[in-house]
Protein backbone atom coordinates (compact mmCIF):
# COMPACT_ATOMS: atom_id res chain seq x y z
CA UNK A 1 0.00 0.00 0.00
CA UNK A 2 1.27 3.46 -0.88
CA UNK A 3 2.29 5.38 2.28
CA UNK A 4 3.06 8.75 0.71
CA UNK A 5 1.54 11.67 2.58
CA UNK A 6 0.55 13.48 -0.62
CA UNK A 7 -1.74 10.67 -1.80
CA UNK A 8 -5.40 11.46 -1.11
CA UNK A 9 -7.60 8.95 0.74
CA UNK A 10 -8.54 6.26 -1.74
CA UNK A 11 -6.29 7.82 -4.38
CA UNK A 12 -3.77 4.98 -4.40
CA UNK A 13 -4.42 1.27 -4.35
CA UNK A 14 -2.07 -1.64 -3.62
CA UNK A 15 -1.56 -1.96 -7.37
CA UNK A 16 -0.58 1.66 -7.96
CA UNK A 17 2.48 2.91 -6.00
CA UNK A 18 4.20 3.79 -9.33
CA UNK A 19 1.76 6.70 -9.65
CA UNK A 20 3.66 8.47 -6.86
CA UNK A 21 7.25 7.33 -7.39
CA UNK A 22 9.96 9.95 -7.17
CA UNK A 23 11.13 11.11 -10.58
CA UNK A 24 14.63 9.55 -10.22
CA UNK A 25 13.05 6.21 -9.25
CA UNK A 26 10.67 6.36 -12.20
CA UNK A 27 13.40 7.25 -14.70
CA UNK A 28 15.59 4.41 -13.42
CA UNK A 29 12.71 1.96 -13.85
CA UNK A 30 11.92 3.29 -17.31
CA UNK A 31 15.51 2.95 -18.49
CA UNK A 32 15.81 -0.61 -17.23
CA UNK A 33 12.56 -1.59 -18.91
CA UNK A 34 13.42 0.26 -22.12
CA UNK A 35 16.73 -1.61 -22.40
CA UNK A 36 14.95 -4.93 -21.80
CA UNK A 37 12.19 -4.30 -24.34
CA UNK A 38 14.64 -3.13 -27.00
CA UNK A 39 16.71 -6.28 -26.50
CA UNK A 40 13.59 -8.45 -26.71
CA UNK A 41 12.38 -6.76 -29.91
CA UNK A 42 15.85 -6.89 -31.47
CA UNK A 43 16.24 -10.59 -30.73
CA UNK A 44 12.73 -11.70 -31.72
CA UNK A 45 11.22 -9.28 -34.27
CA UNK A 46 12.96 -9.31 -37.68
CA UNK A 47 11.46 -5.99 -38.84
CA UNK A 48 12.78 -4.16 -35.80
CA UNK A 49 16.18 -5.87 -35.92
CA UNK A 50 16.61 -4.96 -39.61
CA UNK A 51 15.78 -1.32 -38.94
CA UNK A 52 18.20 -1.20 -36.01
CA UNK A 53 20.92 -2.74 -38.17
CA UNK A 54 20.26 -0.19 -40.93
CA UNK A 55 21.01 2.53 -38.38
CA UNK A 56 24.09 0.75 -37.09
CA UNK A 57 22.46 0.28 -33.69
CA UNK A 58 22.45 -2.56 -31.22
CA UNK A 59 20.58 -2.78 -27.90
CA UNK A 60 23.84 -1.95 -26.12
CA UNK A 61 23.68 1.56 -27.63
CA UNK A 62 20.65 2.41 -25.46
CA UNK A 63 22.47 3.70 -22.38
CA UNK A 64 20.06 6.45 -21.28
CA UNK A 65 16.45 7.46 -21.81
CA UNK A 66 17.68 10.19 -24.16
CA UNK A 67 18.88 7.44 -26.49
CA UNK A 68 15.27 6.51 -27.28
CA UNK A 69 15.36 9.04 -30.15
CA UNK A 70 17.98 6.88 -31.89
CA UNK A 71 15.44 4.08 -32.30
CA UNK A 72 13.32 3.69 -35.44
CA UNK A 73 9.64 4.55 -35.44
CA UNK A 74 6.91 1.95 -35.80
CA UNK A 75 3.84 2.85 -37.87
CA UNK A 76 0.38 1.33 -38.22
CA UNK A 77 1.28 0.24 -41.74
CA UNK A 78 3.97 -2.01 -40.22
CA UNK A 79 1.30 -4.02 -38.42
CA UNK A 80 -0.68 -4.41 -41.63
CA UNK A 81 2.37 -5.26 -43.75
CA UNK A 82 3.42 -8.00 -41.30
CA UNK A 83 -0.14 -9.32 -40.81
CA UNK A 84 -0.96 -11.39 -38.90
CA UNK A 85 1.96 -12.43 -36.63
CA UNK A 86 5.05 -10.66 -38.01
CA UNK A 87 5.59 -8.34 -35.02
CA UNK A 88 5.10 -10.98 -32.34
CA UNK A 89 8.00 -11.39 -29.91
CA UNK A 90 6.50 -14.42 -28.14
CA UNK A 91 5.77 -17.95 -29.29
CA UNK A 92 2.10 -18.71 -29.94
CA UNK A 93 2.22 -21.18 -27.06
CA UNK A 94 2.82 -18.23 -24.71
CA UNK A 95 0.09 -16.01 -26.15
CA UNK A 96 -3.19 -16.21 -24.27
CA UNK A 97 -5.28 -13.67 -26.18
CA UNK A 98 -5.56 -12.01 -29.58
CA UNK A 99 -7.47 -8.84 -30.41
CA UNK A 100 -7.90 -7.16 -33.78
CA UNK A 101 -9.13 -3.94 -35.32
CA UNK A 102 -12.17 -3.80 -37.57
CA UNK A 103 -10.02 -3.62 -40.68
CA UNK A 104 -12.07 -0.84 -42.28
CA UNK A 105 -9.05 0.56 -44.13
CA UNK A 106 -7.47 -2.70 -45.25
CA UNK A 107 -6.17 -5.71 -43.37
CA UNK A 108 -7.02 -5.72 -39.67
CA UNK A 109 -4.40 -5.04 -37.05
CA UNK A 110 -3.79 -8.08 -34.85
CA UNK A 111 -2.43 -7.56 -31.33
CA UNK A 112 -1.32 -10.22 -28.86
CA UNK A 113 -1.00 -10.65 -25.12
CA UNK A 114 0.85 -13.05 -22.85
CA UNK A 115 -0.55 -13.83 -19.41
CA UNK A 116 1.85 -11.25 -17.97
CA UNK A 117 0.65 -8.64 -20.49
CA UNK A 118 -2.93 -9.23 -19.33
CA UNK A 119 -1.85 -8.68 -15.72
CA UNK A 120 -0.25 -5.36 -16.69
CA UNK A 121 -3.40 -4.36 -18.56
CA UNK A 122 -5.58 -5.14 -15.55
CA UNK A 123 -3.25 -3.19 -13.25
CA UNK A 124 -3.20 -0.01 -15.37
CA UNK A 125 -6.98 -0.14 -15.67
CA UNK A 126 -7.28 -0.44 -11.87
CA UNK A 127 -5.05 2.62 -11.58
CA UNK A 128 -7.19 4.42 -14.18
CA UNK A 129 -10.39 3.73 -12.25
CA UNK A 130 -8.71 4.88 -9.03
CA UNK A 131 -7.62 8.12 -10.70
CA UNK A 132 -11.30 8.87 -11.36
CA UNK A 133 -12.31 8.15 -7.76
CA UNK A 134 -13.96 4.81 -8.49
CA UNK A 135 -13.79 1.99 -5.96
CA UNK A 136 -15.04 -1.35 -4.73
CA UNK A 137 -18.82 -1.16 -4.48
CA UNK A 138 -19.31 0.84 -7.69
CA UNK A 139 -21.62 -0.71 -10.28
CA UNK A 140 -19.92 -0.34 -13.66
CA UNK A 141 -22.04 -0.60 -16.81
CA UNK A 142 -19.62 -1.40 -19.62
CA UNK A 143 -21.15 -0.33 -22.94
CA UNK A 144 -17.92 -0.62 -24.93
CA UNK A 145 -17.98 -3.35 -27.54
CA UNK A 146 -16.78 -6.81 -26.60
CA UNK A 147 -15.12 -9.28 -28.95
CA UNK A 148 -12.06 -8.39 -31.00
CA UNK A 149 -12.24 -4.71 -29.98
CA UNK A 150 -10.04 -4.09 -26.91
CA UNK A 151 -12.43 -1.70 -25.19
CA UNK A 152 -14.94 -4.18 -23.78
CA UNK A 153 -12.60 -6.65 -22.11
CA UNK A 154 -10.13 -3.95 -21.07
CA UNK A 155 -12.73 -2.11 -19.01
CA UNK A 156 -14.38 -5.34 -17.86
CA UNK A 157 -11.37 -7.02 -16.29
CA UNK A 158 -9.99 -3.77 -14.91
CA UNK A 159 -13.26 -3.02 -13.11
CA UNK A 160 -13.42 -6.55 -11.73
CA UNK A 161 -9.83 -6.28 -10.50
CA UNK A 162 -10.82 -3.03 -8.80
CA UNK A 163 -13.51 -4.92 -6.91
CA UNK A 164 -16.44 -3.22 -8.65
CA UNK A 165 -19.58 -4.94 -9.88
CA UNK A 166 -19.50 -5.18 -13.67
CA UNK A 167 -22.51 -5.20 -16.00
CA UNK A 168 -21.08 -6.52 -19.31
CA UNK A 169 -23.84 -5.10 -21.51
CA UNK A 170 -21.62 -4.18 -24.50
CA UNK A 171 -22.75 -1.64 -27.10
CA UNK A 172 -26.14 -1.08 -28.66
CA UNK A 173 -29.72 -1.87 -27.59
CA UNK A 174 -30.16 1.61 -26.17
CA UNK A 175 -33.55 1.12 -24.48
CA UNK A 176 -32.24 -1.93 -22.64
CA UNK A 177 -29.12 0.03 -21.60
CA UNK A 178 -31.33 2.64 -19.95
CA UNK A 179 -33.55 0.05 -18.25
CA UNK A 180 -30.51 -1.77 -16.86
CA UNK A 181 -28.97 1.52 -15.75
CA UNK A 182 -32.10 2.40 -13.81
CA UNK A 183 -33.02 -1.03 -12.45
CA UNK A 184 -29.54 -2.25 -11.44
CA UNK A 185 -28.36 1.01 -9.93
CA UNK A 186 -25.45 1.74 -12.28
CA UNK A 187 -23.02 4.25 -10.76
CA UNK A 188 -20.39 4.31 -13.55
CA UNK A 189 -20.92 4.20 -17.31
CA UNK A 190 -18.12 3.31 -19.74
CA UNK A 191 -18.69 4.06 -23.45
CA UNK A 192 -17.89 6.57 -26.18
CA UNK A 193 -19.00 10.12 -25.36
CA UNK A 194 -21.16 10.34 -28.47
CA UNK A 195 -23.03 7.19 -27.49
CA UNK A 196 -23.64 8.48 -23.98
CA UNK A 197 -25.17 11.65 -25.44
CA UNK A 198 -27.49 9.36 -27.41
CA UNK A 199 -28.34 7.47 -24.20
CA UNK A 200 -29.25 10.67 -22.38
CA UNK A 201 -31.46 11.85 -25.25
CA UNK A 202 -33.24 8.52 -25.50
CA UNK A 203 -33.75 8.46 -21.72
CA UNK A 204 -35.50 11.82 -21.99
CA UNK A 205 -37.79 10.44 -24.69
CA UNK A 206 -38.63 7.54 -22.36
CA UNK A 207 -39.50 9.96 -19.55
CA UNK A 208 -36.44 9.06 -17.46
CA UNK A 209 -34.56 11.88 -15.76
CA UNK A 210 -30.88 10.95 -15.77
CA UNK A 211 -30.32 13.27 -12.81
CA UNK A 212 -32.50 11.02 -10.67
CA UNK A 213 -30.33 7.94 -11.29
CA UNK A 214 -27.40 6.94 -9.01
CA UNK A 215 -25.03 7.38 -11.97
CA UNK A 216 -22.10 9.50 -10.76
CA UNK A 217 -19.23 9.03 -13.22
CA UNK A 218 -18.56 8.29 -16.85
CA UNK A 219 -15.30 7.07 -18.42
CA UNK A 220 -15.37 8.16 -22.03
CA UNK A 221 -12.85 7.44 -24.76
CA UNK A 222 -12.23 5.77 -28.14
CA UNK A 223 -12.93 9.03 -30.02
CA UNK A 224 -11.78 12.66 -29.75
CA UNK A 225 -14.22 14.86 -27.81
CA UNK A 226 -14.20 18.47 -26.75
CA UNK A 227 -14.58 20.33 -23.47
CA UNK A 228 -17.88 21.57 -24.87
CA UNK A 229 -19.06 17.98 -25.14
CA UNK A 230 -18.08 17.39 -21.49
CA UNK A 231 -20.09 20.42 -20.39
CA UNK A 232 -23.06 19.30 -22.47
CA UNK A 233 -22.99 15.87 -20.80
CA UNK A 234 -22.55 17.15 -17.27
CA UNK A 235 -25.28 19.78 -17.41
CA UNK A 236 -27.80 17.11 -18.39
CA UNK A 237 -26.76 14.52 -15.81
CA UNK A 238 -25.22 14.40 -12.34
CA UNK A 239 -22.08 12.66 -13.52
CA UNK A 240 -18.45 13.68 -13.69
CA UNK A 241 -17.17 12.91 -17.17
CA UNK A 242 -13.59 11.60 -17.35
CA UNK A 243 -11.36 11.23 -20.39
CA UNK A 244 -9.49 7.93 -20.79
CA UNK A 245 -7.02 7.18 -23.56
CA UNK A 246 -5.64 4.05 -25.08
CA UNK A 247 -5.07 2.24 -28.35
CA UNK A 248 -5.00 -1.41 -29.29
CA UNK A 249 -1.50 -1.27 -30.71
CA UNK A 250 -0.11 -0.31 -27.29
CA UNK A 251 -2.39 -2.28 -24.95
CA UNK A 252 -5.98 -1.02 -25.28
CA UNK A 253 -7.67 1.39 -22.86
CA UNK A 254 -5.56 2.35 -19.85
CA UNK A 255 -2.61 4.17 -21.39
CA UNK A 256 -3.60 7.52 -19.85
CA UNK A 257 -6.50 8.96 -17.85
CA UNK A 258 -7.64 12.08 -16.01
CA UNK A 259 -7.73 12.30 -12.23
CA UNK A 260 -10.37 14.08 -10.17
CA UNK A 261 -8.71 17.42 -10.98
CA UNK A 262 -9.22 16.80 -14.72
CA UNK A 263 -6.25 18.90 -15.78
CA UNK A 264 -4.69 16.63 -18.39
CA UNK A 265 -4.36 12.86 -18.54
CA UNK A 266 -1.72 10.97 -16.56
CA UNK A 267 0.30 8.59 -18.73
CA UNK A 268 1.15 5.36 -16.93
CA UNK A 269 4.69 5.91 -18.04
CA UNK A 270 6.20 3.10 -16.03
CA UNK A 271 4.68 0.92 -18.80
CA UNK A 272 4.29 3.37 -21.72
CA UNK A 273 7.12 5.81 -22.44
CA UNK A 274 5.73 8.99 -24.06
CA UNK A 275 7.34 11.42 -26.48
CA UNK A 276 5.97 14.40 -28.41
CA UNK A 277 7.40 14.83 -31.91
CA UNK A 278 6.82 17.07 -34.90
CA UNK A 279 4.19 15.25 -37.02
CA UNK A 280 5.98 16.18 -40.24
CA UNK A 281 9.65 15.68 -39.37
CA UNK A 282 9.48 13.21 -36.48
CA UNK A 283 11.89 15.39 -34.51
CA UNK A 284 11.35 15.67 -30.72
CA UNK A 285 9.61 18.86 -29.62
CA UNK A 286 10.39 20.97 -26.53
CA UNK A 287 8.30 20.43 -23.39
CA UNK A 288 4.88 22.04 -23.74
CA UNK A 289 4.87 22.21 -27.56
CA UNK A 290 1.96 20.51 -29.29
CA UNK A 291 2.80 17.61 -31.56
CA UNK A 292 2.26 13.92 -32.24
CA UNK A 293 2.26 11.47 -29.36
CA UNK A 294 4.76 8.62 -29.74
CA UNK A 295 4.63 5.68 -27.34
CA UNK A 296 7.03 2.86 -26.49
CA UNK A 297 5.77 -0.11 -24.50
CA UNK A 298 8.18 -0.78 -21.65
CA UNK A 299 6.79 -4.09 -20.39
CA UNK A 300 4.89 -5.66 -23.29
CA UNK A 301 6.09 -9.18 -24.00
CA UNK A 302 3.93 -10.55 -26.80
CA UNK A 303 4.16 -7.57 -29.14
CA UNK A 304 6.45 -4.76 -27.99
CA UNK A 305 5.90 -1.46 -29.76
CA UNK A 306 8.99 0.72 -30.14
CA UNK A 307 8.35 4.44 -30.78
CA UNK A 308 4.86 3.85 -32.15
CA UNK A 309 3.45 6.88 -33.98
CA UNK A 310 -0.10 7.28 -32.70
CA UNK A 311 -1.04 10.23 -34.98
CA UNK A 312 -2.77 11.73 -31.94
CA UNK A 313 -2.01 15.41 -31.40
CA UNK A 314 -1.32 16.58 -27.84
CA UNK A 315 1.29 18.18 -25.57
CA UNK A 316 2.73 17.56 -22.13
CA UNK A 317 1.04 19.47 -19.29
CA UNK A 318 3.33 21.06 -16.74
CA UNK A 319 2.73 22.13 -13.15
CA UNK A 320 1.82 20.50 -9.82
CA UNK A 321 -1.35 18.49 -9.20
CA UNK A 322 -3.36 18.15 -5.99
CA UNK A 323 -3.56 14.36 -6.18
CA UNK A 324 0.21 13.99 -5.69
CA UNK A 325 0.83 11.78 -8.71
CA UNK A 326 4.23 12.31 -10.28
CA UNK A 327 3.50 10.86 -13.72
CA UNK A 328 3.60 13.14 -16.74
CA UNK A 329 0.32 14.42 -18.09
CA UNK A 330 -0.81 15.03 -21.65
CA UNK A 331 -3.53 17.35 -22.87
CA UNK A 332 -6.86 16.02 -24.05
CA UNK A 333 -6.53 14.32 -27.46
CA UNK A 334 -8.62 16.68 -29.55
CA UNK A 335 -7.13 15.93 -32.94
CA UNK A 336 -5.62 13.12 -34.93
CA UNK A 337 -3.18 14.05 -37.65
CA UNK A 338 -4.78 11.44 -39.92
CA UNK A 339 -8.31 12.82 -39.21
CA UNK A 340 -7.25 16.21 -40.49
CA UNK A 341 -8.58 17.34 -43.85
CA UNK A 342 -7.21 20.16 -45.97
CA UNK A 343 -9.54 22.72 -47.54
CA UNK A 344 -8.06 25.40 -49.78
CA UNK A 345 -4.69 24.96 -48.11
CA UNK A 346 -6.03 25.17 -44.54
CA UNK A 347 -5.64 22.27 -42.10
CA UNK A 348 -8.96 21.53 -40.38
CA UNK A 349 -9.76 19.10 -37.56
CA UNK A 350 -13.34 17.95 -36.81
CA UNK A 351 -12.83 18.79 -33.13
CA UNK A 352 -12.28 22.46 -34.02
CA UNK A 353 -15.68 22.56 -35.68
CA UNK A 354 -17.24 20.76 -32.70
CA UNK A 355 -15.82 23.25 -30.23
CA UNK A 356 -17.05 26.24 -32.25
CA UNK A 357 -20.47 24.68 -32.74
CA UNK A 358 -21.10 23.75 -29.10
CA UNK A 359 -20.30 27.30 -27.98
CA UNK A 360 -23.56 28.41 -29.65
CA UNK A 361 -26.81 27.88 -27.73
CA UNK A 362 -29.50 25.83 -29.44
CA UNK A 363 -27.23 23.27 -31.11
CA UNK A 364 -26.92 19.61 -30.21
CA UNK A 365 -23.64 17.63 -30.16
CA UNK A 366 -24.65 15.74 -33.29
CA UNK A 367 -23.07 16.93 -36.50
CA UNK A 368 -21.57 15.72 -39.72
CA UNK A 369 -19.01 17.32 -42.01
CA UNK A 370 -19.57 16.67 -45.71
CA UNK A 371 -16.71 17.40 -48.10
CA UNK A 372 -17.47 17.87 -51.80
CA UNK A 373 -15.67 19.23 -54.87
CA UNK A 374 -17.41 21.54 -57.34
CA UNK A 375 -15.62 22.71 -60.50
CA UNK A 376 -12.31 21.78 -58.92
CA UNK A 377 -12.96 23.67 -55.66
CA UNK A 378 -13.32 21.90 -52.32
CA UNK A 379 -16.42 22.79 -50.31
CA UNK A 380 -17.41 22.05 -46.71
CA UNK A 381 -20.95 21.64 -45.45
CA UNK A 382 -21.53 21.22 -41.72
CA UNK A 383 -24.86 19.60 -40.93
CA UNK A 384 -25.85 20.48 -37.36
CA UNK A 385 -28.76 19.19 -35.34
CA UNK A 386 -30.66 21.84 -33.39
CA UNK A 387 -33.18 21.55 -30.59
CA UNK A 388 -36.84 20.96 -31.44
CA UNK A 389 -37.67 24.47 -30.16
CA UNK A 390 -35.17 26.09 -32.49
CA UNK A 391 -36.18 23.96 -35.47
CA UNK A 392 -39.84 24.94 -35.06
CA UNK A 393 -39.00 28.64 -34.64
CA UNK A 394 -39.36 31.31 -37.30
CA UNK A 395 -37.36 31.27 -40.51
CA UNK A 396 -35.60 34.42 -39.35
CA UNK A 397 -34.49 32.80 -36.10
CA UNK A 398 -33.17 29.76 -37.98
CA UNK A 399 -31.25 31.95 -40.40
CA UNK A 400 -29.77 33.95 -37.53
CA UNK A 401 -28.56 30.78 -35.79
CA UNK A 402 -27.19 29.48 -39.06
CA UNK A 403 -25.20 32.68 -39.52
CA UNK A 404 -23.88 32.61 -35.94
CA UNK A 405 -22.69 29.03 -36.42
CA UNK A 406 -21.05 29.79 -39.77
CA UNK A 407 -19.28 32.82 -38.29
CA UNK A 408 -18.11 30.89 -35.19
CA UNK A 409 -16.70 28.09 -37.34
CA UNK A 410 -15.02 30.53 -39.72
CA UNK A 411 -13.35 32.34 -36.80
CA UNK A 412 -12.04 29.02 -35.52
CA UNK A 413 -10.81 27.33 -38.72
CA UNK A 414 -10.29 30.40 -40.96
CA UNK A 415 -12.38 29.15 -43.86
CA UNK A 416 -15.98 29.73 -44.84
CA UNK A 417 -18.26 26.74 -44.55
CA UNK A 418 -21.87 26.15 -45.43
CA UNK A 419 -24.01 25.37 -42.38
CA UNK A 420 -27.21 23.39 -42.73
CA UNK A 421 -29.49 23.09 -39.72
CA UNK A 422 -31.33 19.80 -39.43
CA UNK A 423 -34.02 18.67 -37.04
CA UNK A 424 -33.33 16.42 -34.03
CA UNK A 425 -32.58 12.73 -34.72
CA UNK A 426 -31.70 13.41 -38.36
CA UNK A 427 -28.03 12.45 -38.13
CA UNK A 428 -27.43 8.74 -37.65
CA UNK A 429 -26.38 7.77 -34.13
CA UNK A 430 -23.35 5.57 -33.63
CA UNK A 431 -23.16 2.84 -31.00
CA UNK A 432 -19.39 2.97 -31.20
CA UNK A 433 -17.12 5.65 -32.62
CA UNK A 434 -19.01 8.50 -34.25
CA UNK A 435 -18.36 9.06 -37.97
CA UNK A 436 -17.94 12.81 -38.24
CA UNK A 437 -16.58 13.32 -41.77
CA UNK A 438 -18.08 12.13 -45.06
CA UNK A 439 -15.63 12.82 -47.86
CA UNK A 440 -17.40 12.72 -51.22
CA UNK A 441 -14.46 14.22 -53.10
CA UNK A 442 -13.17 10.77 -54.02
CA UNK A 443 -16.55 9.27 -54.86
Amino acid sequence: MCKRSNCPPGGCLPASPPDCMTIPQLRELQLRRLQNVVSRAYDRVPLFRNRMNERGLTPADIRSLDDVVKLPFTEKVDLRDTYPFGLFASDMADIVRLHASSGTTGKPIVVAYTAEDIKVWDSVMVRAFACCGLHRGDVVQNAYGYGLFTGGLGFHYGAEALGATVIPISGGNTDRQIMIMRDLGTTVICCTPSYFVHLTERAGEMGIDMKQLPLRAGMFGAEPWSEGMRQYIETRTNIKAFDIYGLSEIIGPGVAVECLGRDGMFVFEDHFYPEIVDPKTGEPLPEGREGELVLTTLSKQAMPMIRYRTHDITAFVDGPVDCGRTLRRIRRIKNRSDDMFIIRGVNVFPSQIEAAMLAIDGTLPHYQIVLTRTKGLDEVEVQVEVTAEIFSDTVGAMQALQQRLASAIERTVNIRVKVRLVEPNTIERSQGKAKRVIDKRRI
